[in-house]
C-alpha cells in the first residue's frame, strides 16, 4: 500500500492559499480516482482510499497545521500497512519558481517545516519520496515569506494552477 500525503493547513481561511497546494493536488487525484475523503480523528487527518492499477493507495490530508504534519503521518503508519518507502509527500516550495516541479526520493527538509516534522518521525537518513511544487517568492521584498505562503493565488497563478496540478498528478502516477 502506498500513501500520498498532501500538505496544507486545515480550515476555510487557508483553502486557496499557496501553502495548501499539496491539498489541492491530493483533492484532484482523489476526484480523478472517484474516491472521497473521510475524517479520521484518531490520526488527525482526512483519508481517502482508492485503487490505482490494482494497487490500494491512501490519499491523506493532515488536519494538523503544516508545521506538525508528522503527527498525522505517524498515525497513518500506526493504523495502515504503509512503510516509509511507500510514502509520497506533496508540498509547496518557495525556493522553486512558480510551477516548477521537483521529485526526489530522499533528502533533507531544506527548511520546509512540514517536511521537517514528517522526517522527525523516522531515523536519520530515512528515504521519503516527495514532490515539491514551486510557489515562488514575493515580488516585493517587504512581504515576509510566512505571510506570502498564506496569501491567495494571484489571478495569473489561478489560471495556470490546473495545468500544474495535472503535471503533479502525472508525477505521482509514475511513482505509483
Amino acid at each position: 500500500m502506498k500513501a500520498i500525503i498532501g500538505l496544507g493547513n486545515p480550515g476555510k481561511e487557508y483553502e486557496k492559499t499557496r501553502h495548501n497546494v499539496g491539498f489541492l493536488v491530493v483533492d484532484a487525484l482523489t476526484k480523478k480516482l472517484d474516491a472521497a475523503f473521510a475524517p479520521k480523528r484518531a490520526i488527525q487527518a482526512e483519508v481517502a482510499e482508492a485503487v490505482m492499477e490494482d494497487k490500494r493507495i491512501l490519499l491523506v490530508k493532515p488536519q494538523t497545521f503544516m508545521n506538525v504534519s508528522g503527527k498525522s503521518v505517524a498515525g497513518i503508519l500506526a493504523k495502515y500497512p504503509v512503510k516509509p518507502d511507500e510514502l509520497f509527500v506533496v508540498y509547496d516550495d518557495a525556493d522553486l519558481a512558480f510551477g516548477d516541479l521537483r521529485f526526489k526520493t530522499s533528502g533533507s527538509s531544506a527548511g520546509h517545516r512540514g517536511m521537517e516534522s514528517i522526517l522527525s518521525q523516522f531515523p536519520k537518513d530515512t528515504a521519503i519520496a516527495r514532490l515539491r511544487i514551486g510557489i515562488g517568492r514575493p515580488e516585493h521584498k517587504d512581504v515576509p515569506l510566512d505571510a506570502f505562503v498564506l496569501q491567495a493565488w494571484s489571478e495569473k497563478e489561478t489560471v495556470e494552477l490546473p495545468s500544474i496540478i495535472e503535471q503533479a498528478i502525472k508525477k505521482i502516477e509514475s511513482f505509483l
